[in-house]
């Protein structure tokens, strides 16, 4: 099935697709840089985040047209997250798509024909192909970068619960990419949503759109429609979404309409200006882009939490590394000064968590401060202090985390 005439020419029409960003625009977004974490935040949809399912304080924080999970709310729940405690990361508000007119487009000059579409049941009726995999915001733990460094930074002050894990059910993006025919010049490939276009500072920069290689489309990535094995909530990407394992939650594009396929490298505000690393430590013209996330351990414990002394308590928490499996996880219960290694209780995976725990009797009332520290098995270890960016990515940083010995 092919999309229309018209249709493939308002595709190519817009300019983000046409050519990367000018740079009278990146000279003018630097001077106040906005960022898309913030979307809706100083907004009078603040209060109504345009999220459809409800959002109960003792489990999440809601941040703009974001929720966060509160870590905490983890515990006990299993490696997988359950979807009433997912987070939810929105541009602009979640879309309710009707799976029966709903249709994926594949599109581009790195195809062999025209394009093809794929309808709901079509797509469900490919070859599928079920993966446990974490995503994570590219600015998950965001607000530590001025908590604990210091540094000045944009976007949505993410603690460290803009994460979760889920069993996603669909067709490896391969096999469409094939049976739209690709061709061997092509290069990148770029789904984009069907939610509202975003509009920033007077800018409309469409709806949200993230490149990525042939070869990571064509290795691991998925086109789900199940999320712990039923169908995807509509705050998760009903009908289709893109799932891009260990890589940032930007490049899992919610409610994905259609992938163009190019012979050259795509462009859009998502890999230009945003999800890029600007500041001191970086070129003036920006350092790599975002892609795969970081190492990361946390507490499933609130901040500030008051505990017993001369009691034992299981301190509980995860560690995840996108770069390779964890190894193990050293926990401080004196900020710092001694460390010792934490128990594992699942399987480590690149893309996924391990969940693990520590007894803890404190011996005196007073204030304490707890630290876990991640390694993978590529030798990968959570240092003391992240580089920072203006915008606040991939805080990698061991987190200092009070608590109240009472």
């Amino acid at each position: 099935m092919t999309m229309s005439p018209a249709r493939t020419q308002e595709l190519r029409a817009h300019p983000w697709l046409r050519a990367p960003v000018r740079r009278d625009l990146l000279r003018m977004l630097a001077s106040v840089p906005p960022d898309p974490d913030l979307a809706g935040a100083s907004l009078s949809v603040a209060a109504q985040p345009g999220i459809v399912k409800p959002l109960p304080t003792e489990l999440f924080t809601v941040r703009g047209t974001n929720a966060e999970t509160n870590f905490h709310a983890l515990r006990g729940t299993g490696p997988i997250t359950p979807v009433d405690r997912f987070f939810v990361r929105n541009h602009t508000s979640t879309p309710r798509i009707d799976e029966r007119t709903w249709k994926l487009t594949i599109w581009g000059d790195g195809l062999s024909g025209g394009p093809v579409d794929f309808g709901y049941d079509e797509l469900r009726a490919l070859p599928s192909t079920t993966r446990t995999v974490v995503l994570e915001c590219a600015g998950n733990g965001r607000s530590h970068y001025t908590s604990q460094q210091g540094d000045r930074v944009t976007g949505t002050p993410w603690t460290l619960g803009a994460i979760g894990a889920a069993a996603w059910r669909g067709v490896p993006l391969a096999e469409v990419l094939r049976r739209a025919g690709i061709t061997r010049d092509a290069v990148d490939v770029m789904p984009r949503g069907l939610d509202d276009e975003w509009m920033c500072g007077g800018v409309n920069f469409g709806r949200v759109r993230r490149p990525m290689p042939v070869a990571k489309a064509l290795d691991d990535v998925l086109l789900a429609y199940e999320m712990n094995g039923e169908p995807l909530p509509y705050d998760h990407g009903f009908p289709v979404r893109v799932i891009v394992p260990s890589w940032a939650g930007i490049a899992s594009v919610k409610w994905v309409g259609d992938i163009q396929v190019g012979v050259e490298p795509l462009h859009s505000p998502w890999n230009t200006e945003y999800y890029r690393l600007f500041g001191p430590a970086y070129p003036p013209e920006g350092g790599p882009v975002v892609n795969r996330q970081t190492i990361k351990s946390a507490f499933e414990l609130p901040f500030g939490a008051t505990l017993g002394a001369d009691r034992s308590h299981r301190l509980t928490g995860r560690a995840w590394s996108a770069a390779a499996p964890v190894r193990g996880v050293d926990i401080s219960t004196d900020g710092g000064t001694h460390w010792r290694p934490a128990q594992l209780h699942d399987t480590p995976r690149r893309d996924g968590w391990v969940r693990w725990s520590a007894d803890w009797r404190p011996p005196r009332p007073g204030p304490a401060v707890l630290m876990a520290r991640a390694t993978d098995e590529a030798g990968n270890t959570q240092p003391l202090r992240s580089v920072p960016n203006t915008q606040g990515y991939l805080f990698d940083a061991v987190v200092r985390h009070p608590v109240t010995i009472t």
